[in-house]
């Protein structure tokens, strides 16, 4: 990791990161749709919310543990699923696995991996995931399933908000597209050609959601993914209580509250806003995620109040990668728990457990959907 400076918040890494980046890379990790409004959002959703510190509790050295779809997992604390880490470091995958590992966090690989399942799983020594995409050629699915669970995948985690790729300014006055060398390995490569595509003006990778993605799926088709697969499984991409109900009766062992990081429906609701009337909808049938503009542990602290189960960090993840590989991802993921830990000691909370909704100022607390 650099030596230049001390990175003593996650927002240093993010300096750090884009001074190393090429510009088309940063900003395919920095943008998102139509007028980025979404992207800033998700931000200003979270600072509005007001943690209720406490005094003379007594309390010291918060547990941080808790369990996740049955599992135990050291921090309530993983890294969501994105396409490409070798554009973010020789590494890829390999270093994100090993640096989330380290942190006792969960990491969710992405179907567009640079690495293979058995290398990223030969790396983690924490809980792995596998994130997938509906593609038109349902065998490569199969076939991704079935090495995910022969590799000791945990889960699969279908991402649903993105039939297609939204049009992304940034992307599209660079041209952007992968370059050669970075593959995503684990698919046949007659699906990921039209990647490596650049053309100004366009976008390599909504041309190849559009090739690639099938738009007609519906709820119906999850009995075909479920009829393959022993592993627990979760859709991501969810903003609605009506689409969390769904969930729950097609079977899925969790959500993911999820606007993706901005980068879809331009407006769409944030997910911290989303969270509290989706958790109350579920009611504890299913596992609630969330990610979305997570910069500091009292951030994470906020969305536990508000019902989920685990925070996935996105963007200051690869912040961490280009920084350090393993000890960039590790460190950043570092830095958010001995932040979370911070505040539930300032708030006088020893656990996850004692986590709820009066930790949050009357004033600032979103609706939670429960009927009056």
């Amino acid at each position: 990791m650099t030596q230049e400076r001390a990175l003593l918040h996650v927002r240093d890494f993010e300096e750090e990161a884009r001074r190393r980046l090429s510009q088309p890379v940063w900003d395919y990790l920095a943008g998102g749709s139509g007028d980025e409004s979404a992207v800033h959002a998700n931000q200003a959703v979270l600072d509005r919310l007001g943690l209720r510190p406490r005094v003379l509790t007594g309390t010291a050295g918060p547990d941080l543990g808790t369990t996740l779809l049955g599992r135990p997992l050291r921090v309530p604390l993983g890294v969501a699923p994105m396409a490409h880490h070798r554009l973010f470091h020789p590494e890829g995958e390999v270093a994100t696995a090993q640096g989330a590992g380290s942190a006792g966090a969960l990491f969710i690989a992405s179907i567009f991996a640079n690495r293979t399942l058995q290398e990223m799983a030969g790396a983690a020594s924490g809980p792995l995931w596998l994130q997938l995409y509906w593609l038109r050629r349902r065998d490569q699915l199969e076939k991704l399933v079935a090495s995910a669970e022969e590799a000791g995948f945990g889960a699969l985690v279908l991402t649903v908000d993105a039939p297609v790729v939204a049009r992304r300014p940034r992307d599209l006055r660079n041209g952007f597209s992968v370059p050669a060398d970075v593959r995503a390995v684990n698919l046949d490569s007659s699906v990921m050609a039209t990647t490596h595509r650049a053309v100004t003006g366009t976008s390599a990778l909504a041309a190849h959601s559009a090739e690639q993605f099938d738009t007609s799926v519906g709820w119906a088709d999850l009995a075909w993914l479920r009829g393959r697969t022993k592993l627990p499984l979760l859709l991501k991409g969810v903003l609605t209580t009506q689409d969390a109900r769904l969930a729950v009766e097609h079977g899925m062992d969790g959500v993911v509250v999820s606007n993706h990081g901005g980068r879809q429906l331009p407006g769409a609701v944030t997910a911290v806003a989303a969270l509290p009337e989706i958790a109350a909808a579920v009611r504890g049938r299913c596992a609630v995620l969330v990610d979305g503009a997570f910069r500091h542990g009292s951030d994470v602290l906020k969305a536990l109040a508000l019902g989920a189960d685990t925070v996935l960090i996105g963007r200051p993840a690869l912040w961490g990668l280009t920084c350090g590989g393993s000890t960039g991802v590790a460190a950043v993921l570092g830095l958010l728990r001995d932040e979370l830990a911070e505040a539930m000691l300032l708030c006088g909370l020893p656990g996850l457990d004692l986590v709820d909704r009066t930790l949050l100022h009357p004033h600032d607390r979103p609706p939670d959907g429960r009927p009056a």
